[in-house]
Order: structure tokens, then C-alpha cells, then sequence
């Protein structure tokens, strides 16, 4: 079924699937019946539909893309396996290949690891916790792991052009391997024919070039390795002469060469299977004699022996490397073996010889020559041409090959070196000759001189011959052979090949034929000789005399000695050629004459045996095993083999040199496979006869064994080797003795060799690394799955692995042994015997166990500080005793706690495991994704601690009481149900659940074993008061609602206990406090647990705290104690909710303020109020609030005293005196003030200071504070300082943190910060609010809604002036800091009309209703925020407005001034001008007219008797206005820049109208009539009037002009108008 990606991974397919119901359990178990490795594709590729998704939203997009394309490959392996039309092991490759891909994708995920075993998920139930262990830890290693056999690698070479400039004939192109340390060629040539136009000659092979060079092995890669590419030309004699030999003559001719290192492809290609360019240039030859080393002398670049080509010439090929046997390679990599691949095979046999693999290749390379010039005046042009003839003289058709990818050939003509007599090609041919061809046939090869004339002749002058095979039946030698040349001429007639072949070939062919006859059909050239080498690979031929003459040993029978002796000096090669024939030959020879080749038979099996051990030949191995199964006719062999393996072993403690019983002792497998076959057949022939013989000959070798190994080898070392190899192979023949003995014999005969070792003490380590060895193979021996065996040898080997680790030596084999006999026992768990056999390795193992462990955890390398994850070795020893203690029933635990002698054996029992367990949960034992071990070891430690309490209160409660071990037991279940692996709200709903399903909740069972066991101390309970406060508290922040209720009565507990004791509970509360602050800030807790020590509807039978406290006498100061937890719980979650973000910083001040608040003031904790002084100093410091950084430390400066009382050491201060912390403090916090431009807060620090130093005639240090008080005096003066805005907050809805939730709050600003930049700013730090656009109080509805709703709007500071200074002669810069600095109160204003509106002039009805909000705390201080306290309305009156514009528009006039008047230069004065027009422009056309208008007209004075005094008081302040802006004028004129004298000129125009308007308004009042205004249109007039300067002046003037008068046009009413 093929699904559509997107569906597939979004879960909307219906698939029907049959499943099976197993009711042979308790209950029913639905099992797929479908392949378990398609349900887990398709439940892992849903899951992961999910999570791919969520790497687009986090822009992982690389592994977006890759787990893309993954899940599609999924999907298609999945289609293939659904279909099953597949062979079985091309399903064990799909499978493969799935789980290869899903494990990637687990971790690339960070899903959790998968155990597998034959690519199928492992049940936990149904393995041990070893085998479980080892299973994940071989998946995590599995790339690592090297394997038992090599690997082969296959080079893939693809050529994909030619670029030729100077060729313009046909090209031959030979691709090879070449080992330039060796200087030899290691691979057969890949040959191209090429068109002289560079393409292929077969237009067939378009882009189908390519070669795969196989059988390559790791070694060969480590070689220095080149890809060597000849290119040999056919066409003229000289490629520029036309005039050298006719056209229609070809000739092979050199042309170039070209190679690439190897060491630069594997730096280019990183990975298996990428296939990268790669250009080869092709350099020329300088002279043709140096043609043979041409690819030599450009690898070691020797420039002048060859012409480099231009930059675009040379060959482009691509190269792949891959890995792996070459049918799975075909299998996975279909589409390159479709293009024609040409197999290009290694020379000789790979490093891995498999028992089917024939092949019969002879390789001929035409070496050199030397020929004599016949008279000519210039050395001869010459060409050798090779032919394969038969007996009968048939020439054999193609078996010439020039290279692969080209056909084959019936003859071979090599290329011509230009007049050279003594030339040297080094050209290699490859001669697949049929096996049954061999013999008879020969080479001959024929010497022609190609003239360079008209006609172009090509004659013939001489040959040479060699055959094939000699007359002993060997072929020819891989070596050089140096062959007769024979003359002749081109009327030789060679049909008659006899006439020849009776004629020697070369010298040693003379040697061997002394009587020759005088007259010779061919004369041999005496000065000429022809030099070829040969390299033979064959599995069909040999090469070796010594071989043929053994198999043929009946015909020379006094040779048999002597021959057998040799045995050893054949090749390996050569004997797993003819395994076969040589065991047969052997074991002949045994038969025809035991006593004589008894000895030296067995020797000679010894070898061969030992010969299969190679990696080489491991594959022979079956071959090995077949024969003896089935062609071993040896029927009495055994005694002769049984004999001389006796003798070899009884000598063993007399001879010297061992060599030759360490290699019987090597080969003691396969020597017993042959005497059990070799006994069987006996007995079958004889119907059972002389069986007790045999059985005493077998006792009689094991005897012999035991006395080899109970042998003192601590003094020979070459004794130690003869153990070591008996050792190594005594496991190997349990399986061949189960074929002769029962169970039970074979068992005794082991254990006794098991005993007859020496202990530990009485061998050397190495030997004890052999022994324990051969102890771990013997358990994962077949003999050991026997129940019947496992009881015989199960004591012996855990006396030897108790021996071990008592003395803490080889601990990792001992942790493989015992991991394999686990393995095993929980397979045969159904059985009877278990029982027994877990009782046994409990009584042995289980101490020792814990020991190594306590051990292994003490070791300076693990640091719980710091996770560590276990070695190998730690690993497997937590996974055994795990193990054990699972397989422990209640019977078990039982005899374990019933059989200690004494309360202080189980006592130091108790507090190992106790001590064990919390190891195992502080330190990390397996990795994050591991989930599944960590879980089972979790519900194994909660299992084995209820087996364990009951020992635990039986033995030592009441009189016996130990606080220790009750201690190490609440200890262990605080740690474990913090654990994180069991935090299951952490997890996935579906992980959660299956988890939930197959082991529950497990906090909850340890919380229920923990309340259990607090309610068993009785009386004993103070003893862990307030001490397990702390604990008990962290196991009541986990977020799980049962286990919380289940904890609370603790609490009440230690309450009453404390009450008791104490009459208080001081001591509970001041841990408890102290415990949350630090668990809570740690990451521990949630919203849930706001209310958690008042709910009163809890789980199960337990009350809340609050109820049970309800009932007690000591109920106020308890339910005291309650309210304020609660309300230090809500704010440190508060607190660790805002310290979460980056960005937020006005948060975390805000939850450090509360915090350090209700430190201070609820629960008076000193040191907590000051560790979050300083936290939020540090904030202030991140954020450069300066300022608030030293009003914060002046919180802990004013709880220090001028006195010389010691203080210990405390956060950063080190232990000092009260007065130099003091000290400290102030000379930090002046820096602050100073950084923050505060000076005026620093000075009265600074007379504090000075007094403290005159008092101790510090005068050092007080001049010192008195030039620091002085330059504040001067930066005072001198230095600018902005003033900030001031902005309200209203935070409302019950979605914002406790400390702001429905509050309000005013803050000052940063330099320039105006409104819309602050709004932006606090909707950034609550990106979920929703903000309010009006300035109106919220109603119940948002307050109490679900929700964020943010209300800003910008508030003015009112100063208290009696603190302001108030002399007329203080400079304005002076004031105006009292003005914004140490402000409690703030107002806004919001314009309303009182009654109808009047449409004349809006001013007489406009009313003001003006808020002001005072302040908790000033500001500055310890934070640019402060609580709303309070807040006050009243309604200001049109006539008190007006007069609070003019004022403050007056004071904002006054501040500029002095900013400017004291200036001498031309500089930027646009604020000044700016406020200037605007003040002129709205007196003349607007503000200060209509408030004429309004409040100057004779029936407002008459109605409103009562505003006399305030309208005279507008009125004087208009006129103070006029004559600051006379002064404003003339500071204007001074500073006004040239260009914009004009604006000037306007604005003293202007202000003359205002000053005329004014005194004709104040004579009218004087007389009592109304004055006379200009029209109201005026206003607009002049803004046109104003516009019309931008014709004056040039644009960036006009600009600035206009910019000042749009913008200052503008109603002076207040912000909201």
C-alpha cells in the first residue's frame, strides 16, 4: 500500500491489522500477528510525524530536510516488508536497514534508545537486566566494534571525459592500483578505448566507462596508494612526422601518464558511498626508455624526465568508495552495476578466502628485452607479439585479456618504443586460461621490427617460448623468468609447435636437458634474451612441489618423511586449495603405517588445524567441519591422536622449548572433533566395541589436563603460554564430549578441571586473565543451558568469582561471567532448579556485589557535582546485581535478612544496599534516551526496599534504635522519588501511559513505604526534626498530587513533635522557609503548589495540614505559620517565574523586590532579606540602573552599625569587622551614585563618611571623601542631566504574577524614553496582554478574567516643595532636581465640560479631573517602580487650569533659559526656539488669548465674585511670562545662528503684539470693560504666514522653521488635549 507522506505521518490511514489473543496469562495480551519490526516503523514514524514538524517551527531546518527524506525511506522499506515477495535475506537486509534508520532517528530526536536483538524490540520481562544492559550498550557501540573477519572496500571509478589538444588518434586508456612504497602494481588494469575524439570507441559505452576495483582491505587503503592511468596511443610511429611509416599502419605507441593519490581522494571524501570529481592530468614522457617508470617519476616529481600538459588537458573521472561484501554492494547499489560495471579484480587473493570463490588467472608481464641491431645503422623498432597455444598447436581463442571492461582477445601486440634495442615495457596481461587447458599448453612469443619506410613492413626476426606447466604438475613460479631467444624470419612456419617445444626455453630447461642434438630446427641468439615475470591465482593449480609429491605420496613412498616435513614451508594458500586432499592424504598415511607416520601426521593436522585460525582462511572453517562430517573415514585415528596429544601434554613439564604443545594445545577443537567422529565410526563398525578402553584413554587425557594445569608456571614462561593455549581451547570440545558422555560426565570431567587451577594468589595476573576466561566461555557454553550440568558447575565458578572480587582483580571478565550465567537463569526461570541456584549466588555474590559497587562509586573520577556517566566495567556490575536482586523472591529476602548472625552484620548489610541505591540515583547511571533500564532499575530498587523494611523496624526501632540506618533508608526514599527519570508529567501522553501501565506510578509506592515507615519510629521521630524537613519538603514539591497528600501528616508531625518539645515550632519553620527558598528556586514546585499546606480537599484518608493543625491547642500561631508559607510559596514561584526570561528585566526586579519584602517584613528572616538585596543589586548592575543599584545596598547599609563587631563570612564579603563592611558598602555605593548621576544622594554619604573618618583621624581618607563631596558639588553645576518621563502601570486580570496582579504602579523612564517607546517596551516583557486605550478604571470583569490587560499612560511628578530649595538665586539646574527626584506623588489630569459646553470659546467649561497617586516609596529607588499606595481625585476648575498652564509653561521657559543664557557661542538652540514660539504663537493666536477671552470678560468677573484674587493672580502670572520671554528673547538673539534670523525677527514681531495685547487686557480690567481681541481666524493666518519663510531661506533652514512652528503649535491645556 503505498500512503502518501503527509497522511502516513498525521495518522489518518485505517489500517486493518489481525491480531492475536494470548488468554494463557492472568490477563489478555493482544499481540500483531504481523512483523513486529512494521508495527514499530509504524508507531515510531507517527511519533515522529509530530516531532518533524516542530523542527520547521525551530528552524532546524538541515534536520527537517534529513529526517525527511529518512521517513520516506521508511515508508518504502515498510511497503517492502508489507508486500513479502522478498527472499529471506533480502528481508534481513531491509530490516537491517529499517532499524539502522530508526535508531538514527530516535537520536537525532532525543527519543529514547530502542533495545533490539535480531533487529526486533526486546521484551524487558523476558531477559535479564545483564543481557538488557549489554544489548544498549552494544547499539551505542556498534559502529566502534571491529569485526572478527576484514571488511572488504571496493574502489568505484567512473570516466567521464577526455579533454584531448594534441592527440587526434585512437587512445587506449589502463586504469590501475600501484603501491609506491612496494613500487608494484596491486590491482588488474581497467582498460578504456577511446576515438580520437575522446570518446568511447563503442558507442555503446556512453557514460558507461566505469570499473569497480574489488577486494581491497584496510590494509591496502593504509598503503601509499596511487590511481595510475597509462595512455598508450595508436596511430603513426611519431605522432608530428607524417613522413614515419604509411597511414594505414597502426601502431601502439606511448603516449602519456597521469595518477592521483589515494591520501588526497579519503581527505576529499569523508563518507562511505559520496562520489566526488577528481581531474588527472596527463603528462608526456621526455624519452621513451624511461617509458617502464614514467608514473615513478612523476609520483616523486622529478620534472625532468617528463612535460607537464596545458591547465585544460587531462582525464575527469569520479570516485566512490565503498564497503562491504560485493553481493550486498550489487544488492544496495543496482543502478551503477546497470551501466556495463566492469569487475576489476586485486592481483593475488584477498585477504578473505572463501571456500567457493575459484578462480584460475595467470598474469604475464612482457618485463624486457635485449636484441641485437642486425646490421642496421639505427637500433629497430620492435614489437612483441603473445600467443596462448594448445598441445596440438590450436592457438586458444581469446584468452588474452588486456584489461577489464574490453573483451578478450587470441593475441596480444604490445606497443613499439622508437629505435630502441633494449627496451623495457613493463606491460601486464591477464591470461584466464580454462583449468583443463592448462596442462599442454604454452606461450609463444614472436619479436618484429616495425620499419618506419614506405611500405611500413612489420618482419619478423626472432620468438621465444615458455610452457605453462612443468613436467612435475607445477605451474609456472610467481617470479621473473629470463627466456631463449631463437632466431628466425618471416618464411618461419610454425604449424609443427613440437619442432620448437623439444628445444629448452630458458637456462634452467638447458640444465635439464644436457643432450641436445647438433642440428637444431631454430638457432638460439645467444646475445638476446627476453625477460617475462608471471603471477599465478588460482584455487585450481598449485605452484608447489612439496604439495603435489604429498598427494602423490604412493608413488615415491621413501619420500613420505621428509615430505611431511616440509609440510610446514607450504603456503596457506595452497593447503586450504586442497584441504580435502591433504586430510585424506594424512589420515592414509596413518592407517598404512601408525607407528611410523603416527607422530608426524599429528604434527602436520596440528598445523593445518592451526592453519584455519587465520583470518584469511576462517572461512574454511566449514569446509573443515563438513569434512569430518562427512568424508573423515578414519575409524581408528582416535588412538593414535589421543596417544600423541597424551604424550605432548605429559612432556610439558619436562621440555624447554614448548612451541610444539602450545600448537597442539591451540588445535584441541578440532583434534577432539576428529576423535569423537573417528570413535563414533569405530564404534558403529564394531558395534560398540572396547568402549570402556576409550572411556579410560578419555579420563586418562584429562588427567593428563589437570596435571598441565595444576603446574607451577609462575618460574617458565613458556609453561605459562602451554596453560594459557590449553585454556583457551578446553571450552571448545564440551560440545564434542556431549557426544559420547551424558551431561552429568561431561560436567564432572569440567569441574574437575575447573578445580585443578590454582587460586589467584598462586598465578601470575596473566594467567588469571586466561583461567577466568576460560571460566566465562565455559558458562556460555551449551553445557551449561543443562540444569542437571549448572548445579555441578555453578559452585565451582562462583567460588572462583567470589575469590576475584574480594580481592578486586579482573572485574570486568568477572562482570561478563556473572552477566552471562544471569542471562541464562532468567531464560530457564520456570524451572525448578532456579531456586535453588538464586539461593546459591545470593549466599556467594550478593555482599561482594555491593562491596565492588560501594567501590567502584568512591572513585576519584565520579563526582556527583557533576553528571558522569557509568564506564563499561560500572555499567555491568549495577546491571548484575540489579539482576540478582530481581530474580530475588520473598523467600529469598527471606533467608537473606534470617541469616545474619548479628544485628550489626545486618545492620552493615543494610546500609551497603541503602548506600548502593542512592549511588545509583545521584550519579547517572545509564544515559538520558535509556528510559527503559532506568525505569527497571527504579522499580527494582522500590521492590527489593519493601522486602527491606520490615527487617528495617523489626531490628531497630524503640530500644534498638539506629539512627543511621533509619536515616540512610528516608534518605534513599527522598532521592528516589526525585528522580528525574520518573517525573512522568515530563513525558508524552503516550510514553506516559505505557509507562503508567506496566509499573504504575512508582513515587507513589516509595512516598506510601516512606509514610509507612515514619508512622513505624513512634517516639523515635525528633531524631529527624527539623533535619528531614528539607527532604520531606523536595519529595512534597514533586508534582504528583497523591504523593504530596500522603506527605503532608509528616509535616503536622514534626510540628507537634517540635511543639512538644520546645513550646514552639521556630526551629520547623526557619528549615522549612529556608528549604523552599532554595528547593524552589532550583526548578522544584508548581502553580499547584500555591495552596499546598491549606487545601482542605486532599486524596485517601489524610486531612490537610490546615485541618489537622485546626484541632490542636497551638492553632493560631499554626495557622500563622501556614498563611505565611503559603504566601512565601506564591511568591518564590513568582520569583522563578520572572528570573525564567532574558528580556524581561522590570520582572525580575519586580519579583526580587517582593521577595526581598516579605523577608523583611512578614517573616523577619535577616540573611534571606539580605541574599536578595544583593540578587537584586546585581539585576540593577545587568541593566545599568545604577541609581537603584545604591539604593538597594543602602537597604543593607542601614542594618550595619559604626561598631568593630566581627562579621563572618557572607556571600562575597570575607570575614571583617562591622565597621570596614560599612565602610565597603558606602564607598560602592557613592561609585553608584556617582555612575548614576545622583550626587546629591552621595553628598550626605559623604559627610557620614567624613565624620566616621575625623573621628578616628583618618585623615587620609577623609580628605580624600572631602574631594569626592566636592567634585559632586562641581558636577552639580557643571554636567547636563536629562530629565525622564514618569509613566503609571496598571496591571489587571488573573493572569499576571502575584506581585502585579490588579495593581498599579508608577516608572520612571530612561533617558529620552518618551510614551510610545515605553508602552512598546512593557508590551515586549508581557507579550500576552492586551492593551487598554483609555485611561479609565477597569471594572470587575477584567480584574477577575483570565487574561493580561496593560493600562499606561504618562504621569507628572509633584514635588514637595518644602523640601525644594526656594531662593530665587539657585540656579535652575539645582531645582529642577528636587522636582523629579524623591517624588511619592504623581498626578494626571483628564479633561471634562462640566454642564453644557460652550461652543464660543471651549475654555470657560473645560474642567479637570486630576488623580494623583501616591507612592509606597519614592522614586528613585530600589527600583524604577513603586506601588500605587493610594490615590486622591478632585476636579480642578477651567480658571485654576488656566493658571496651572501658565505656570508650568513659565517654569519650562525658566529651565531652558538658564540652560542657554551662560552660553558664548552659536551651538544647537532649537529646543529653546521651539518652546519660545510656541509660547508666542499660542499668546497671540490661541491659548493665552482665548484664556483672555474666557476669564478677562467683564461678565465672568461679575459672576464670579469669588475667583477676584485667582483672576488677578492669571493675570500677574501672564505678565511674569512676558518678561521671562523677554529675557528668553534677548538669550535667543545672542545664540540665534545667521541664517535663522528671521524665525527671530518673527518672533520678537510677535511677542511685541502679545505684550500690547496683555496691557491693553490689563487696562481694560482696570476700567472695567471689555477688551478687544483679534479674530479668531488669525490663528490660522499665521500659520500661513509662518509657511511662507520657506520661500526665504534654503531648504534644510526652511525646514527647520517649519518643523518648530507645526510643532509648536499646539493647545497648552495639558497632555490629554
Amino acid at each position: 500500500m503505498n500512503v502518501p507522506f503527509d497522511e502516513f505521518i498525521s495518522g489518518q490511514i485505517l489500517c486493518c491489522r489481525f491480531r492475536l489473543i494470548d488468554l494463557s496469562l492472568l490477563c489478555e495480551t493482544v499481540v500483531p500477528l504481523e512483523d513486529p519490526i512494521i508495527t514499530e516503523t509504524t508507531s515510531t514514524l507517527q511519533e515522529w510525524g509530530v516531532l518533524w514538524k516542530q523542527l520547521y517551527v525551530k528552524h532546524k531546518v538541515d534536520l527537517f530536510h534529513k529526517l525527511r527524506h529518512v521517513m520516506n525511506e521508511l515508508i518504502d522499506l515498510r511497503r517492502q516488508l508489507i508486500q513479502g515477495h522478498l527472499a529471506q535475506d533480502q528481508t534481513r537486509e531491509i530490516k537491517r536497514h529499517i532499524t539502522v534508520r530508526l535508531d538514527w532517528g530516535n537520536e537525532h530526536l532525543g527519543i529514547d534508545l530502542v533495545p533490539r536483538k535480531e533487529f526486533e524490540m526486546v521484551d524487558p520481562d523476558q531477559i535479564s537486566v545483564s543481557e538488557l544492559y549489554k544489548l544498549g550498550d552494544s547499539m551505542r557501540q556498534r559502529h566502534g566494534d571491529g569485526c572478527r573477519v576484514p571488511v572488504s572496500h571496493h574502489l568505484f571509478i567512473n570516466l567521464k571525459s577526455f579533454t584531448y589538444n594534441s592527440i587526434s588518434e585512437d587512445a587506449d586508456v589502463f586504469f590501475s592500483l600501484y603501491d609506491t612504497r612496494e613500487a608494484k602494481q596491486i590491482s588488474e588494469k581497467f582498460m578504456v578505448k577511446l576515438n580520437k575524439n575522446g570518446g568511447p570507441k563503442n558507442p555503446e559505452k556512453v557514460d558507461r566507462l566505469c570499473a569497480l576495483f574489488t577486494d581491497l582491505s584496510s590494509k591496502d587503503l593504509k598503503r601509499d596508494l596511487y590511481i595510475v592511468a597509462h595512455v598508450i596511443r595508436t596511430g603513426r610511429m611519431l605522432l608530428n612526422d607524417s613522413k614515419k611509416g604509411p597511414a594505414h599502419v597502426q601502431y601502439r605507441r606511448p603516449y602519456g601518464c597521469a595518477v592521483l593519490a589515494m591520501s588526497d581522494v579519503f581527505h576529499t571524501i569523508t563518507d562511505l558511498k559520496e562520489e566526488k570529481d577528481f581531474v588527472l592530468k596527463v603528462y608526456t614522457c621526455n624519452n621513451e626508455n624511461e617509458w617502464y617508470q614514467v608514473h615513478e617519476n612523476i609520483i616523486r616529481k622529478s620534472n625532468t624526465k617528463y612535460s607537464a600538459p596545458s591547465t585544460n588537458y587531462g582525464l575527469i573521472i569520479s570516485l566512490q568508495l565503498l564497503r562491504g561484501e560485493l553481493e550486498q554492494i550489487r544488492r544496495e547499489n543496482q543502478a551503477v552495476f546497470n551501466r556495463a560495471l566492469a569487475l576489476t579484480r586485486k592481483l593475488g587473493f584477498p585477504d578473505v578466502i572463501l571456500p567457493g570463490d575459484i578462480r584460475n588467472d595467470l598474469y604475464l608481464t612482457l618485463e624486457r628485452g635485449e636484441f641485437e641491431r642486425g646490421g642496421k645503422s639505427v637500433q629497430k623498432n620492435i614489437e612483441v607479439t603473445l600467443y596462448v597455444l594448445y598441445a596440438d598447436g590450436d592457438t586458444l581463442k581469446d584468452c588474452i585479456s588486456l584489461g577489464s571492461g574490453e573483451p578478450n582477445t587470441s593475441e596480444h601486440r604490445s606497443f613499439v618504443l622508437y629505435h630502441n634495442n633494449s627496451p623495457r615495457w613493463s606491460e601486464m596481461v591477464k591470461l584466464p586460461i580454462p583449468i583443463d587447458r592448462f596442462r599442454g599448453s604454452h606461450l609463444r612469443f614472436e619479436f618484429r621490427h616495425c620499419s618506419t619506410k614506405d611500405k611500413g613492413e612489420k618482419k619478423l626476426f626472432g620468438f621465444a617460448f615458455t610452457p605453462l606447466m612443468r613436467e612435475d604438475g607445477t605451474t609456472l613460479s610467481d617470479e621473473s623468468h629470463e627466456l631463449y631467444v631463437y632466431k628466425c624470419d618471416e618464411n618461419a612456419t610454425f604449424s609443427n609447435q613440437g619442432l620448437y617445444l623439444s628445444l629448452p626455453c630458458c637456462k634452467e630447461d638447458f640444465n635439464s636437458c644436457p643432450n641436445l642434438p647438433a642440428n637444431l630446427p631454430f638457432q638460439r641468439s645467444p646475445k638476446e634474451t627476453f625477460l617475462v615475470s608471471t603471477i599465478l591465482c588460482s584455487t585450481k593449480l598449485t605452484q608447489n612441489a612439496d604439495l603435489l609429491a604429498l598427494l602423490n605420496w604412493k608413488a615415491h613412498p621413501d619420500r613420505v618423511l621428509d615430505i611431511l616435513g616440509r609440510l610446514r614451508q607450504i603456503t596457506g594458500e595452497e593447503i586450504v586449495k586442497f584441504l580435502r586432499d591433504v586430510l585424506d592424504t594424512l589420515f592414509c598415511l596413518l592407517d598404512d603405517n601408525t607407528d611410523k607416520y603416527g607422530p608426524l601426521v599429528f604434527q602436520s593436522l596440528v598445523f593445518i588445524i592451526n592453519l584455519l585460525r587465520d583470518s584469511r582462511f576462517y572461512h574454511f572453517r566449514p569446509v573443515m567441519d563438513s569434512y569430518i562430517q562427512n568424508h573423515f573415514a578414519g575409524a581408528l585415528a582416535y588412538k593414535e591422536l589421543i596417544r600423541c596429544l597424551k604424550w605432548y601434554m605429559d612432556r610439558s613439564a619436562e621440555v624447554v622449548r614448548q612451541d610444539h604443545i602450545q600448537e597442539a594445545m591451540r588445535a584441541l577443537e578440532y583434534l577432539f572433533k576428529f576423535i569423537v567422529q573417528s570413535r563414533i565410526l569405530y564404534s558403529r563398525a564394531t558395534c560398540g566395541m572396547e568402549e570402556e578402553q576409550f572411556r579410560a584413554s578419555i579420563q586418562e587425557l584429562f588427567q593428563s589436563i589437570r596435571f598441565v594445569l595444576s603446574l607451577d608456571s609462575r618460574s617458565s614462561e613458556n609453561l605459562v603460554f602451554t596453560q594459557a593455549a590449553l585454556l583457551n581451547s578446553f571450552p571448545d570440545i564440551f560440545d564434542e564430549l556431549l557426544q559420547m558422555f551424558t551431561v552429568q560426565e561431561v560436567a564432572e570431567y569440567v569441574r574437575g578441571t575447573l578445580g585443578s587451577m590454582p587460586s589467584t594468589v598462586d598465578i601470575g595476573q596473566s594467567m588469571d586473565v586466561v583461567k577466568l576466561q576460560s571460566i566465562a566461555r565455559t558458562v556460555e557454553s551449551r553445557l551449561f543451558f543443562f540444569p542437571e550440568s549448572r548445579s555441578i558447575l555453578l559452585p565451582v565458578v562462583l567460588h572462583h568469582i567470589h575469590l576475584h572480587l574480594r580481592q578486586q582483580r579482573e572485574l570486568l571478565i568477572c562482570s561478563g561471567i556473572l552477566s552471562s550465567i544471569f542471562s541464562i537463569i532468567k531464560t530457564s526461570s520456570m524451572e525448578s532448579s532456579v531456586q535453588e541456584e538464586v539461593e546459591m549466588m545470593v549466599e556467594s555474590l550478593l555482599d561482594v556485589l555491593l562491596q565492588t559497587l560501594l567501590l567502584t562509586f568512591s572513585s576519584p573520577s565520579l563526582s556527583v557535582s557533576t553528571p558522569v556517566f557509568f564506564s563499561s566495567e560500572q555499567g555491568e556490575y549495577v546491571s548484575c546485581l540489579l539482576s540478582l536482586l530481581r530474580q530475588m523472591t520473598e523467600i529469598h529476602f527471606h533467608h537473606l535478612l534470617n541469616n545474619f548472625h548479628s544485628k550489626e552484620e545486618l545492620k552493615e548489610f543494610l546500609l551497603k544496599i541503602f548506600c548502593v541505591f542512592r549511588n545509583l540515583m545521584k550519579l547517572t547511571i545509564f544515559p538520558r534516551d535509556w528510559s527503559v533500564m532506568r525505569l527497571l532499575t527504579s522499580h527494582i530498587i522500590v521492590v527489593t526496599t519493601q522486602f527491606l523494611s520490615p527487617a528495617l523496624h523489626k531490628n531497630f526501632s524503640e530500644a534498638d534504635f539506629d539512627f543511621k540506618v533509619w536515616n540512610s533508608f528516608f534518605s534513599l526514599t527522598v532521592l528516589y522519588v526525585n528522580q528525574p527519570s520518573l517525573q512522568l508529567e515530563a513525558l508524552s501522553p503516550a510514553k506516559r501511559k505505557k509507562v503508567y501501565d506496566k509499573y504504575g506510578d512508582m513515587r507513589v509506592m516509595m512516598a506510601y513505604e516512606l509514610f509507612s515507615m515514619w508512622q513505624k519510629l513512634g517516639d523515635n521521630k525528633p531524631h529527624f526534626i527539623p533535619g528531614m524537613m528539607g527532604p520531606f519538603l523536595g519529595v512534597t514539591l514533586v508534582p504528583q498530587t497523591e504523593v504530596r497528600n500522603i506527605m503532608i501528616p509528616i509535616f503536622h508531625d514534626m510540628m507537634d513533635w517540635e511543639q512538644r518539645k520546645n513550646g514552639n515550632f521556630k526551629q520547623v519553620e526557619a528549615e522549612l522557609m529556608d528549604k523552599l527558598d532554595s528547593m524552589v528556586s532550583d526548578g522544584k514546585g508548581d502553580d499547584n503548589h500555591r495552596e499546598l499546606f491549606s487545601l482542605t480537599q486532599l486524596f485517601g484518608p489524610y486531612p490537610s495540614l490546615l485541618e489537622k493543625i485546626e484541632q490542636e491547642t497551638w492553632r493560631e500561631t499554626g495557622i500563622s505559620f501556614v498563611t505565611s508559607v503559603t504566601r512565601l510559596v506564591e511568591r518564590l514561584l513568582d520569583y522563578r517565574d520572572c528570573m525564567k526570561g532574558d528580556e524581561m528585566e522590570n520582572k525580575k526586579v519586580g519579583g526580587s523586590v517582593n521577595l526581598m519584602n516579605f523577608y523583611k517584613s512578614e517573616v523577619n528572616k535577616e540573611d534571606m532579606y539580605i541574599r536578595y538585596i544583593h540578587k537584586l543589586c546585581d539585576l540593577h548592575l545587568q541593566a545599568e540602573d545604577f541609581t537603584e543599584a545604591a539604593f538597594t545596598l543602602l537597604l543593607y547599609w542601614e542594618l550595619l552599625q559604626w561598631e568593630d563587631r566581627p562579621l563572618r563570612d557572607f556571600l562575597h564579603y570575607p570575614c571583617q569587622s562591622e565597621w570596614q563592611r560599612k565602610e565597603n558598602l558606602s564607598r560602592k555605593i557613592l561609585h553608584y551614585f556617582n555612575k548614576g548621576k545622583c550626587w546629591e544622594y552621595g553628598i550626605s554619604l559623604c559627610r557620614e563618611l567624613a565624620f566616621q573618618y575625623e573621628t578616628l583621624y583618618d585623615y587620609q581618607s577623609l580628605s580624600w571623601i572631602r574631594k569626592m563631596e566636592a567634585a559632586y558639588y562641581d558636577n552639580i553645576i557643571e554636567q547636563q542631566r536629562i530629565e525622564p518621563e514618569f509613566f503609571r502601570m496598571g496591571f489587571y486580570g488573573r493572569k499576571f504574577p502575584f506581585f502585579l496582579r490588579n495593581k498599579e504602579f508608577v516608572s520612571r523612564g530612561y533617558d529620552y524614553e518618551r510614551l510610545e517607546d515605553f508602552q512598546q517596551r512593557m508590551l515586549g516583557e508581557f507579550p500576552q496582554a492586551i492593551a487598554m486605550q483609555h485611561p479609565n478604571q477597569p471594572d470587575d470583569t477584567i480584574l477577575q478574567s483570565d487574561a493580561q490587560y496593560l493600562q499606561i499612560y504618562a504621569v507628572t511628578p509633584v514635588s514637595d516643595i518644602s523640601d525644594a530649595p526656594q531662593l530665587e538665586r539657585v540656579p535652575e539646574r539645582i531645582k529642577s532636581f528636587y522636582r523629579i527626584n524623591n517624588v511619592t506623588r504623581f498626578h494626571y489630569d483628564r479633561p471634562f465640560h462640566k454642564g453644557p459646553k460652550d461652543r464660543e470659546n471651549e475654555f470657560r467649561s473645560l474642567w479637570i479631573e486630576r488623580t494623583t497617586l501616591i507612592l509606597s516609596r519614592p522614586l528613585p529607588g530600589i527600583s524604577r517602580w513603586a506601588e500605587v499606595e493610594r490615590r486622591e481625585v478632585v476636579e480642578v476648575s477651567p480658571l485654576e487650569n488656566a493658571i496651572y498652564v501658565v505656570e508650568n509653561k513659565s517654569q519650562e521657559l525658566r529651565t531652558l533659559i538658564s540652560q542657554y543664557q551662560h552660553r558664548k557661542h552659536h551651538g544647537n538652540i532649537n529646543p529653546l526656539s521651539m518652546c519660545l514660539n510656541g509660547v508666542i504663537d499660542a499668546a497671540v493666536n490661541g491659548g493665552i488669548a482665548r484664556y483672555q477671552e474666557a476669564f478677562f470678560d467683564k461678565d465672568y468677573i461679575n459672576s464670579h465674585p469669588e475667583d477676584t484674587e485667582r483672576i488677578t493672580h492669571l493675570k500677574d502670572l501672564m505678565q511674569e511670562q512676558v518678561h521671562i520671554l523677554g529675557v528668553g528673547l534677548a538669550v535667543h538673539e545672542k545664540l540665534v545662528h545667521p541664517e535663522m534670523r528671521p524665525l527671530h525677527k518673527k518672533l520678537v514681531d510677535q511677542f511685541h503684539m502679545m505684550r500690547t495685547g496683555l496691557h491693553h487686557v490689563s487696562r481694560s480690567i482696570a476700567k472695567g470693560r471689555s477688551p478687544v481681541y483679534h479674530s479668531p481666524n488669525e490663528t490660522v493666518e499665521s500659520i500661513t504666514v509662518s509657511t511662507q519663510y520657506n520661500k526665504k531661506y534654503p531648504p534644510h533652514i526652511s525646514f527647520i522653521i517649519n518643523l518648530i512652528i507645526v510643532d509648536c503649535n499646539y493647545s497648552c491645556v495639558n497632555k490629554y488635549n
